[in-house]
């Protein structure tokens, strides 16, 4: 009998504490603050989630520090995130309550001026559309300095899309920086399919780091039991990998 080989997402993850004790994380190129970062003269940040809470995970504390910096900010929410339940739930229901805690989370970031725009598109299905979506980035990402989008070598599908089509639609103008989601999960300490070269860390400062956990904690619907043996889509051990007090980004 053969053996079923699972995705990197639904096999066990690498713990929290390995991370933690690799020493290459704490020496990917840092500072002290985010100006030395090269992140001290954004005025404005437009940031592109595939689902709703994507933007927290990855950058949320920076996103709280650019909000109290009085950067303008727009979050592009690509899908409502209808998919996560696996058939659990009523999408209709499921994407009114993952955007309701989308709004919950802004406030929690001191973020809540944010320009929101909801686009839509298909929860497990951008890569059908990834054309699409290149195009509307491109038109909502002008003018703005930055660009915050999930890494394109997350081994999610709708990731990794919404992570190409920032790339080829963001004007040369506009820095791209990406943040990775499930890469903390399948991927090892020194993982080479990771290009730690490139790799940045963006420290937090405390206030930035307990509002950024006060905001993960706003996506209920993906931390609580889905029920049919599925359990939550954020474990309390994948969710440990979003309350350090830095972010890692990609450019």
């Amino acid at each position: 009998m053969s053996r079923i080989e699972l995705h990197p997402i639904d096999a066990p993850g690498t713990d929290e504490s390995a991370w933690a004790a690799w020493p290459g994380l704490a020496a990917l190129p840092g500072a002290a603050d985010t100006r030395d970062c090269g992140l001290a003269h954004v005025a404005s940040a437009v940031i592109v989630a595939a689902h709703p809470d994507d933007e927290v995970l990855g950058a949320g504390g920076l996103m709280s520090v650019l909000a109290a910096s009085g950067a303008r900010l727009r979050l592009v929410a690509v899908t409502d995130g209808e998919g996560s339940h696996s058939g659990r739930a009523d999408p209709v229901a499921l994407a009114r309550r993952r955007t309701a805690e989308t709004i919950a989370a802004l406030r929690a970031l001191g973020a809540e001026t944010a320009d929101v725009i909801r686009l839509g598109l298909p929860d497990r299905g951008l890569a059908d559309r990834e054309a699409e979506l290149a195009a509307a980035l491109a038109r909502l990402s002008a003018g703005f300095d930055l660009c915050l989008a999930p890494w394109d070598g997350d081994m999610h599908p709708d990731h990794e899309t919404a992570g190409r089509a920032a790339r080829r639609a963001v004007r040369r103008a506009t820095r791209v920086l990406c943040y990775p989601i499930w890469m903390w999960h399948w991927a090892s300490p020194g993982d080479p399919r990771v290009p730690w070269g490139r790799a940045f860390r963006v420290p937090l400062t405390t206030p930035a780091a307990g509002r950024k956990r006060a905001a993960i904690g706003c996506f209920a619907s993906q931390t609580e039991d889905r029920g049919g043996g599925l359990g939550p889509v954020l474990t309390a051990g994948m969710v440990a990998h979003f309350t350090r007090a830095t972010e890692v980004l990609l450019p």
